[in-house]
């Protein structure tokens, strides 16, 4: 797609892009990362990758194998 651009459609892209993003608020990691972490802690009871998933609830279980006679 850039390719099909000239430089000025890109560069006029790129100051929309900045312009977008010098509105955003901005706040310290160290403000936000015990926000973070408390999150995540308190959402692990309910992540799969963490706890598994329950062999009935297991949608990629394999229903039955082959039998060969």
């Amino acid at each position: 797609m850039a390719r099909d651009m000239s430089d000025k459609d890109i560069m006029k892209m790129e100051l929309e892009q900045l312009q977008k993003e010098v509105n955003n608020t901005r706040i310290a990691i160290s403000t936000t990362a015990p926000e973070i972490i408390s999150f995540i802690e308190s959402q692990s009871a309910d992540d799969p990758l963490i706890k598994g998933v329950p062999e009935d609830k297991n949608p990629f279980k394999e229903k039955g194998g082959c039998v060969i006679t």
